[in-house]
């Protein structure tokens, strides 16, 4: 793990908790203690966290930045992925986005692609996601819906009651779900309580679900589960995803593709 990758995950993990410590960042990282302490040390003269005795306090002006740290990690990856996601959207299907770096570049390849152009609209996406949104609303081609909600800076996505409600509401044909950690026990699962429980109710809502994850997150688990691999029709991720761990997700019956 490099040294931008060490600061892109303390970034997620600092805005998911509120505070780290140099002793369990070092761990969960990896890493030596004072490789923490001086990204630590760095990540503070940046001004994205605010440095403490023996660890970091998320910083307000941090919450905007994880997603310009992600747009750079694992790209042509993400980018792959992406791509193969599209492909499996077919023209005139409803389907839901979730926020992050993975699902945005699932929007913009649906965004070029040209087949279904004479249908209005040729796709239509319902996001919590407002980035997505944003990217998606001059494509003439694609309707777009956003569930409102309470907006988190943090991921650009509208969390609470009132995009649950709203997604409880419709029927997708499938979900393309970007999500920060999938193993074949815990299933599929995120940092944040607010996301997943947005993205649980994707989940229900949809035909299909499709999980779009790079490598790096396969065979993790985060705090909050999204929902167990039986919910999973499609896993996409890249050809550097652990091998054994892709044996065990297509044992529980996930389409497992790696491009």
């Amino acid at each position: 793990m490099n040294q931008q990758e060490r600061w892109h995950r303390l970034l997620e993990m600092v805005s998911a908790a509120g505070r780290l410590d140099i002793e369990s960042s070092a761990r969960e990282l990896g890493v030596s203690t004072a490789t923490v302490r001086r990204d630590f040390d760095e990540l503070a003269s940046q001004q994205l966290v605010t440095r403490t005795r023996g660890g970091v306090l998320a910083s307000s002006v941090s919450y905007d930045l994880p997603l310009r740290y992600k747009a750079v990690r694992q790209a042509p990856e993400k980018h792959r992925i992406a791509e193969a996601a599209a492909a499996l959207i077919p023209a005139g299907a409803t389907v839901g986005l979730n926020g992050g770096t993975t699902t945005t570049e699932v929007a913009r390849a649906l965004a070029l692609r040209t087949d279904g152009e004479g249908q209005v609209p040729a796709v239509t996406v319902v996001t919590n996601a407002l980035n997505i949104g944003n990217e998606l609303i001059v494509r003439p081609h694609i309707r777009v819906v956003l569930t409102g909600g309470t907006a988190r800076p943090q991921s650009y996505e509208l969390v609470g009651r009132i995009a649950e409600t709203m997604l409880a509401s419709v029927a997708l044909d499938l979900v393309v779900l970007g999500v920060d950690a999938i193993d074949h026990q815990h299933g599929a699962s995120a940092h944040h309580d607010g996301e997943a429980a947005i993205n649980q109710v994707m989940v229900t809502s949809a035909a299909r679900t499709i999980v779009v994850a790079d490598s790096s997150k396969i065979g993790r688990r985060s705090f909050n589960r999204i929902c167990p691999l039986g919910n999973v029709d499609t896993l996409i991720t890249d050809k550097a995803a652990d091998q054994d761990q892709i044996s065990l997700i297509e044992q529980a019956g996930v389409n497992v593709v790696q491009v």
